[in-house]
């Protein structure tokens, strides 16, 4: 099964929708609740990094028996530096940003730890791909 959203730069009143709509499928499909919040988590944080720093993107979440995929893909800005990315608390976003309450600098490294395979290529002035991958199963 395959679900794809567009997600457009600054939309914060959309902002988590890919990721409630995923959550719901996840759960008429009864898989576990663990396994839901792990995506939930790469969903939410990869749409927002669209919404935040790219001008559009697309999430996907491919659900298969055995994993789920989400892909987040972005024309946008890139990132100059994935290593430094990935650290907690660095962050990019613009002060007026934070003054919302987005761009702590954790949304990479909350993607890290809620997925079993990450894969991030970024191109700087074109935009970014994210692979991540949640394993379903005990």
């Amino acid at each position: 099964m395959q679900l794809k959203f567009h997600v457009q730069r600054n939309d914060f009143s959309r902002a988590g929708q890919a990721a409630a709509r995923i959550k719901k499928t996840l759960q008429l499909a009864g898989i576990k609740p663990a396994i839901i919040r792990k995506a939930i988590i790469v969903a939410y944080e990869a749409e927002l990094n669209i919404v935040i720093h790219a001008y559009h993107g697309t999430i996907t979440a491919n659900i298969s028996t055995g994993q789920i995929e989400i892909l987040a893909q972005d024309e946008g800005p890139g990132i100059v530096d994935i290593d430094l990315a990935m650290q907690e608390g660095y962050s990019t976003a613009p002060p007026h940003i934070r003054k919302m309450g987005f761009g702590a600098g954790m949304g990479l490294p909350n993607i890290k730890k809620s997925s079993d395979s990450l894969e991030i290529y970024s191109a700087v002035g074109r935009g970014t791909l994210l692979r991540a991958t949640i394993v379903i199963g005990d």
